[in-house]
């Protein structure tokens, strides 16, 4: 069979649909030439093609896959092999037969099968140098002694291939010894870019640095952060993962979850050990496949048999492409995979010619035609150069010089075949321009391969027109740590910057940036969502709340009641009861309970300077006249009685006057201290955000208040305490007087309920836990604890004298008058003598005694127990201003 009819029953596909004949009609073909050849006594090449002409050019493609172990080639490849190496003889059968284009000069070939194994590739290529090695025949004779005629095999000026990376990398070593340029059509291993140790290799393919870029731009188009890596051994799958996992560190944005290699024999169960690695971080969805074909479709069947059909979203390099073998009956699976390939065209043509034809085009046939017309016009330039005018070639091309040859290709620039201009950088590398597919099974118009975008430096991708598992439009997530939500931080995975914890920013906190919290200022809490922060509500203590109502309340029957003693008090100043209680100290110590209800109310008030400083003076103020006032009357009583023990000469300073003078020294006390914390801190208001402070900001307030702390508080009512507990020790020491003789006994009675009610307020006061009513209970238990020492002290002092004056005026009349020294001496002698003296009073009465300011004295003066009560006198003498010693 000549070569011209195998042409057109193969190259064309006359009619041919089955493998079955391609495969026996190419055998057939083969062992006719390799008959023809071992019969001209040539070499025998096995798994080779010659095609005789002016120029040879090499040619290496995968016609057979890797052979079992110990066999070195397998099964006949229909795509990878059969049709490229058809692309080469199609391009050499136009190029001989353009008038322009190397007119006059025939190209032949050599065409080798590297049977996809690296090894057997180079020992094949060989066959490439055997006619740049000199050869010493000068020991060998004929059979009649003269020497052998030497024919050398066809000089190879340049080579077409090979097809996998590993192949072009062993192949180049040895080609660049001897200057045979090679052009590759598939091989995109990033090193082969390297023009000092592949300085003769070039290719019309991108490398997969281009091809990892754009998988790179795919993967951040559809928002990933988080992918595997699945590579086949070799230098295609590990360099174009390597050249990928550079370019992600070197961009940022993208980790890498797994990356996995595909072992070049693996064993049983292999690639369902991948799969579960894979699933070891199964939020990387996505899965970068750089991968040979079977290794492909072995992957897709371990990911079936875990029935994890449409997790993986696979993205895969350009040995997937958009061929079928891989995903045949694996199409679930498989769907809504991205893969990339290098911009084609399919070749027009006779190569389909039967209606139901299964034929498809490989992908990489259009590559292959732009390698062979590269070295064409590259000799023809070169041809122009070198033999101008010449037809044919020429002595300057004859042999080809390599290292010129090298030069011609890398200048090169035309349109390819798929209309495209083909051209080579400073490395030999082509640009790259892809397109990019999706494996869709939901569109029914045509399910299958479709193209949605492209990249030629940058990502044009159509996100509308992608399907994923099931006919989604949403794309699919693969990420490691899913967004945080408002509010919270996050917190990085050392080692990983694709994956993080996401942290609420708590307290009073809110979210400054992603990776921030930051405490909001004082007077701020957090928004809701911790985004931003918002002014504190600021709160103050309102009329109408229950806290200042009930205080309210009492402080103003309070007001009322005293109000009423001091008009009953003035409308009855000159009766005996009135003038017996010490007229003078009495409306200063109702004028001190007056303020302490009043202080309510200041309390209660919205802070201002003017309230303040009201609050400053009299918060003290009315504690320190009442408990003065009370203090100055049981001083005088004591001072009476233990005078009386020693002689009948009375005390110093107990009049009226001095009394009122003794009070109003001890209430300049309190007034100095209180002008004193003007001059140092003027009064004004703040608004306290620490004290409604609590873990939940949401509860926190700012309040409106007086700047009193709750020490200061105290301070100012200390010197109040200190009146009350001196007087309450004075009417302890005061209580061995007769009972129907003085107010000692009323007097202390109040203080020790006084003081009962202090001592509830203290734990109230401060033991308040730390809440939104804080201020409320406080302010509340002041005010009330206050109004009931005021309630105390007039309803134990003045309303029993009110009650006589109002409801028995009979009694508040005058009887007898004493003399004060008399009365004086009856006290003394009644101090000394208290139950003698009752029996002798009992037995004869009480005499008559006139004071020498001519006022009534009390016979309490002299009857100092319950005798006198026995007697049932109804003469109740009066007190005299002067005489009241129960005051």
């Amino acid at each position: 069979m000549s070569f011209h009819q195998f042409k057109c029953l193969h190259v064309y596909f006359n009619g041919i649909q089955s493998a079955l004949w391609l495969r026996l009609l190419l055998w057939i073909w083969i062992g006719e030439q390799v008959d023809q050849v071992y019969s001209s006594h040539q070499n025998f090449h096995p798994h080779s093609i010659k095609i005789p002409g002016d120029i040879t050019l090499g040619g290496l493609f995968p016609i057979h896959s890797r052979g079992p172990h110990g066999v070195n080639c397998g099964e006949l490849k229909k795509e990878k092999g059969i049709h490229r190496m058809e692309a080469m003889l199609y391009a050499l059968d136009q190029i001989n037969s353009d008038p322009e284009l190397l007119p006059n000069i025939t190209l032949g070939a050599r065409v080798l099968d590297t049977c996809s194994r690296d090894t057997y590739a180079l020992e094949q290529s060989l066959t490439f140098v055997q006619a740049l090695i000199q050869k010493d025949t000068s020991d060998i004779r004929c059979t009649n002694g003269e020497p052998p005629i030497i024919r050398k095999p066809e000089r190879v000026v340049a080579v077409i291939g090979a097809s996998a990376s590993s192949v072009s990398i062993m192949v180049a070593n040895i080609l660049r010894l001897f200057e045979i340029p090679q052009v590759s059509y598939a091989s995109t291993a990033p090193e082969l870019s390297d023009n000092n140790r592949y300085d003769f290799f070039s290719r019309v393919v991108p490398p997969d640095s281009y091809q990892a870029q754009a998988m790179l731009d795919i993967v951040k188009a559809l928002g990933w952060n988080y992918v595997s890596t699945l590579a086949s051994e070799g230098n295609y799958g590990e360099s174009g993962v390597e050249a990928f996992m550079q370019i992600s560190r070197e961009a940022g944005g993208v980790c890498i979850a797994q990356s996995v290699k595909i072992p070049r024999e693996p064993t049983a169960g292999e690639f369902d050990k991948i799969i579960k690695r894979l699933m070891e971080t199964s939020n990387a969805r996505g899965v970068i496949i750089f991968a040979n074909e079977d290794d492909i479709r072995r992957v897709l069947e371990a990911a079936q048999r875990a029935n994890l059909t449409g997790h993986f979203l696979f993205v895969g390099s350009d040995s997937w492409g958009a061929k079928s073998s891989p995903i045949t009956e694996l199409e679930d699976v498989a769907e809504g995979a991205v893969t990339i390939l290098p911009k084609r065209a399919s070749i027009d043509g006779d190569e389909r010619i039967g209606q139901d034809s299964s034929y498809e085009q490989e992908g990489k046939v259009q590559f292959v035609i732009d390698a062979v017309y590269a070295v064409a016009h590259a000799l023809h330039n070169m041809h122009q150069d070198l033999c101008p005018g010449s037809h044919g070639v020429c002595s300057n091309m004859d042999p080809v010089e390599g290292r010129l040859l090298l030069d011609y290709i890398r200048a090169v620039n035309f349109n390819g075949s798929a209309g495209t201009s083909v051209l080579f950088n400073e490395n030999g590398d082509a640009p790259g321009r892809y397109d990019i597919f999706q494996f869709q099974m939901t569109n029914h118009s045509h399910p299958g391969y479709h193209v949605i975008g492209q990249w030629t430096n940058n990502l044009r991708l159509n996100l509308e027109e992608m399907q994923w598992s099931g006919g989604d439009r949403s794309v699919p997530e693969s990420i490691c740590s899913f967004p945080c939500k408002p509010g919270e931080r996050k917190k990085m995975v050392k080692g990983v910057p694709c994956c993080w914890h996401c942290e609420l920013c708590d307290g009073y906190q809110y979210q400054l940036d992603e990776f921030t919290c930051e405490t909001c200022p004082l007077d701020k809490r957090p928004a809701p969502n911790r985004t931003a922060c918002r002014p504190t509500p600021i709160i103050k203590l309102e009329w109408n709340s229950l806290w200042a109502l009930v205080p309210a309340s009492i402080a103003m029957l309070g007001i009322l009641t005293t109000i009423a003693v001091v008009i009953t008090f003035i409308r009855f100043n000159d009766t005996p009861i009135v003038r017996a209680s010490g007229r003078e100290l009495s409306y200063v110590l109702l004028t001190g309970i007056f303020i302490i209800y009043l202080i309510t109310f200041l309390m209660i008030a919205e802070p201002g300077v003017v309230v303040c400083a009201l609050r400053r003076l009299l918060l003290g103020l009315g504690m320190a006249i009442t408990y003065s006032s009370m203090l100055t009357k049981t001083n005088r009583i004591y001072r009476i009685f233990e005078q009386g023990k020693k002689s009948v000469t009375p005390p110093k300073f107990i009049s009226p006057t001095s009394q009122l003078l003794i009070t109003f020294i001890l209430i300049s006390v309190q007034v100095f201290g209180v002008f004193v914390w003007f001059a140092v801190i003027p009064p004004h208001t703040i608004i306290d955000y620490e004290e409604l402070r609590p873990p939940n900001p949401d509860l926190a307030r700012g309040i409106l208040k007086c700047d009193m702390s709750d020490m200061s508080i105290i301070c100012c009512l200390s010197y109040s305490i200190v009146l009350m507990v001196t007087c309450t020790v004075y009417a302890v020491k005061s209580r061995g007087v007769p009972e129907t003789f003085n107010e000692a006994k009323p007097i202390g009675f109040t203080m020790y309920t006084t003081c009962i009610v202090w001592l509830a307020f203290v734990p109230i006061f401060f033991g308040t836990a730390q809440s939104t009513e804080k201020m409320f209970i406080q302010t509340a238990t002041l005010t009330i604890s206050m109004s009931l020492s005021a309630s105390v002290s007039l309803g134990m002092l003045y309303m029993p004298k009110v009650y006589v004056i109002i409801f028995h005026p009979e009694q508040n009349v005058q009887k007898r008058k004493r003399s004060f020294k008399v009365l004086f001496a009856v006290v003394v002698f009644a101090q000394s003598s208290h139950d003698q003296r009752s029996d002798h009073w009992m037995s004869n009465g009480c005499p008559d005694v006139t004071c020498t300011d001519g006022h009534l004295c009390s016979n309490t003066v002299l009857v100092m127990d319950k005798l006198w009560l026995a007697q049932k006198s109804s003469n109740k003498t009066s007190h005299s201003d002067q005489g009241g010693l129960s005051s």
